[in-house]
């Protein structure tokens, strides 16, 4: 049993190590020792196909240092970006409604969310007529300013 170990000892210390820096990793939650986890365990993976220490330590460096250039910061811009939290009259911006009754540039009733919203055109001049689906450009108070559906 002694000789597996001894056998395997740079296999079991590389993926040792990969276990403590994605124990880190999970902390931090920065990515850093995620990257260098995956390295220790392509240098784990090196160890078990026979290769020498020198081999197994390069191959671990390289892969970390090439995930930290490369795929780290890809990963932090999609994975950390805020998203933007629209609630609210805000969440309805974009979105389409259906004219109730006349919208001008006086006012009018949309349909919009499964609600009734007083609705002005926004541009001031475009008439939709009962029906018509129009998109919101803007909410003002309780008002939604809507144009033709984009």
């Amino acid at each position: 049993m002694w000789d597996w170990f001894s056998e395997h000892a740079w296999v079991l210390a590389w993926a040792g190590t990969a276990l403590i820096l994605g124990t880190i990793e999970l902390t931090t939650l920065d990515f850093f020792f995620l990257m260098l986890a995956i390295g220790a365990a392509s240098g784990a993976v090196a160890a078990g196909l026979g290769a020498e220490f020198l081999v197994q330590l390069l191959v671990a460096v390289v892969v970390s240092v090439a995930l930290l250039g490369v795929v780290r910061p890809i990963a932090k811009k999609r994975l950390l970006k805020p998203t933007p939290s629209s609630f609210g009259a805000a969440a309805l911006v974009g979105q389409n409604g259906v004219v109730i009754e006349r919208v001008d540039g006086h006012g009018g009733l949309i349909k919009l969310a499964g609600e009734t919203w007083s609705a002005r055109s926004y541009d001031g001049r475009s008439t939709f007529e009962a029906g018509d689906t129009v998109g919101v450009v803007e909410i003002r108070g309780a008002t939604a300013m809507v144009l033709d559906e984009t």
